[in-house]
Formats: structure tokens, C-alpha cells, sequence
């Protein structure tokens, strides 16, 4: 069920407006370093990895980034400055490639069988978890599926009352229990719901908690367990929200997150207020994991499924 079309003209001018923050520092960084120089030197490329390591690209992947330039320059002695900004594109995009297997054009939740698609959303709180869920789940809905709300969050009344605020406002389902009640216990209704309703879609919210890893690992287990009395090998993404605005923060949330359980999908939200967009590219490189979407505005139609090749064009 692949649910978005091509990379489109509308997205594209949303994805310019919304890195306009990262793309304004980087580019001026890059002008900055290039003036007055005709070839790719050392001293230039000293520069561009302190450009990318303000970016918040992380320096691990900066030197990767590094060491694939100089591997260009090696080869072509008279590389020219006006170059840099087309080979950075290039070996960034390149760099992403190994992680990201394909630009996500579309928002697929393809199944052999009938079975719902299940996506389990983690993250800690204030990084627009909940307001992931309501756009994911009003864009799924424009396209004709049939989406369900789980509210396992039940470790702060507010984040209940929020998911029911997007529920209302998107016109989905939602399955709640009160504060204190056991995470598992909502997710188990939410899928026993879904069966009983064949709803193409289910999204379950979860705690945000790491003051203890343990804790948490043993809660995202139990969540995922249950399910499976329901549908087996489920959920079919588990999605970690980070806050791009974060920089280096969003690096620490990932590596305990992805210590506590099976990652295998990350959304990066609010890099329209911020001019550290370059965290997408280190934490995709870092962690391996595909970033699947990106959020560029308060719009409901602001979280876009991430294509690194539009992504690095309007970055750079």
C-alpha cells in the first residue's frame, strides 16, 4: 500500500522553507571558507570539517565525509572550489545511501497479508512524539486507510489527553485507559480492537522514560509480547521520535533508545527552528537506521517522508 506520490514541487518548496534555518549557516560557512581560493586544499578542507561539525553533523561522520573529498582531491590535483558545494552533495548523499537502501518517495506500509500494519512510536517527551502520530496518522487517513490510536503512554494523564486531542482532530479511533494503567494492557486492547474493525493502520504511543533503561527495555518488551498473542511479529516499525533542534542531545537519546530495543526507523522533527539540520545526517550514518521522516513545520502536512537526495539539496 504505497500511499505518497514522486517527490513534488509543493514538498519540495515546504523542504527549502523548512531547512531555510541550516541552510542559511552552512552555506555562508562554506562561502566564507572558499573565498579567495581557487583549488581544494588542505586549509579548505580543515575548514569544511569544522563547518560540518558546527553543522551538528557529529565528528565521526564529518572525518568519513572528509576522507571521501580528499579521496576526489587525490584524484583530481586542480579540484576547483566551485565544486566543493556539487562533491559535498555527492559523497553526502552517497554516505546516506549505505543506511537509507532507497529515497523514500512514498509512505509504505505494504503487507503480504491482511494483517494491520503496527507502528510503535518511543521517544522521550518534548520531541513531538504525539504530534508525529496525529500527522502520520491524518496522512494515512487522507489516503483512504483505516487508522487506530493506541494511548500507552500512561505514565502522564497529559500525554493521554493529547493523543485524544489529535484523534479528535484527525476523526480516528482511539483506545485509552486511564493514568497507571499497564502500557501492555492498552496495546493489547488497541490490536484486539484492530482485528475486530480490520483496520489497515495501528499506531501505539509509549512512555518516554530514560531515567532507567532497564526499566524501560523490560516495558518495550512486555508492550511487543503482548501484541503478538494478537498478530505475530509485530510491531512492523518501531519508530524513534528525536527533536533535531537537540543537536548532539538527539545522538545520547538514540544510542539508549536503540540499546532498549529494536529500532528500525527514525523521525526527526522541528529542524525548521533550527540551523543543526545536519543531525539527520550523522545520526542516519551512526545508528544505521533509516530516517523515515522528517518534520519541517507546525502544518499538518509538515512531516514529510525523508528522501536524502531532495534532503541534501535543500541543505546545501
Amino acid at each position: 500500500m504505497a500511499l505518497f506520490g514522486l517527490f513534488n514541487k509543493k514538498k519540495k518548496e515546504s523542504l527549502d522553507k523548512g531547512l531555510e534555518k541550516t541552510k542559511d549557516s552552512v552555506v555562508k560557512k562554506l562561502t566564507r571558507i572558499v573565498a579567495g581560493k581557487s583549488t581544494v586544499d588542505d586549509d579548505v578542507l580543515d575548514d569544511l570539517e569544522e563547518v560540518l561539525i558546527t553543522s551538528d553533523v557529529g565528528v565521526d561522520t564529518t572525518l568519513k565525509i572528509i576522507k571521501r573529498i580528499e579521496e576526489r582531491v587525490s584524484k583530481d590535483k586542480y579540484l576547483g572550489t566551485s565544486e566543493l558545494n556539487k562533491i559535498l552533495q555527492e559523497e553526502i548523499v552517497a554516505l546516506l545511501a549505505e543506511t537509507e537502501k532507497e529515497d523514500f518517495n512514498s509512505l509504505s506500509v505494504e503487507k503480504e497479508d491482511k494483517n494491520p500494519y503496527v507502528i510503535m512510536v518511543v521517544g522521550v517527551n518534548g520531541v513531538g512524539k504525539t504530534t508525529t502520530i496525529g500527522k502520520l496518522a491524518s496522512q494515512f487517513k487522507k489516503q483512504g486507510k483505516s487508522v487506530l490510536l493506541g494511548a500507552a503512554d500512561t505514565f502522564r494523564a497529559a500525554a493521554i489527553e493529547q493523543l485524544e486531542v489529535w484523534a479528535q482532530r484527525v476523526d480516528v479511533p482511539i483506545v485509552k485507559q486511564s493514568m497507571g494503567s499497564d502500557p501492555a494492557s492498552v496495546a493489547f486492547d488497541t490490536l484486539s480492537k484492530a482485528k475486530a474493525t480490520n483496520a489497515d493502520v495501528v499506531i501505539i504511543d509509549t512512555a518516554g522514560r530514560l531515567h532507567n533503561k532497564v526499566n524501560l527495555m523490560n516495558e518495550l518488551t512486555k508492550i511487543k509480547n503482548v501484541m503478538n498473542k494478537i498478530y505475530p511479529n509485530v510491531p512492523d516499525e518501531i519508530l524513534l521520535v528525536l527533536d533535531g533542534s537537540t543537536g548532539q542531545n538527539a545522538f545520547e537519546q538514540a544510542k539508549q533508545f536503540t540499546l532498549a530495543t529494536e529500532v528500525n526507523a527514525l523521525a526527526i522533527t522541528k529542524l525548521d527552528g533550527t540551523a543543526k539540520g545536519g543531525v539527520v545526517i550523522g545520526i542516519s550514518d551512526q545508528f544505521k537506521i533509516p530516517v523515515k521522516y522528517i518534520g519541517i513545520g507546525e502544518g499538518i502536512d509538515d512531516l514529510q517522508v525523508f528522501n536524502r537526495t531532495e534532503f541534501v539539496k535543500s541543505l546545501f
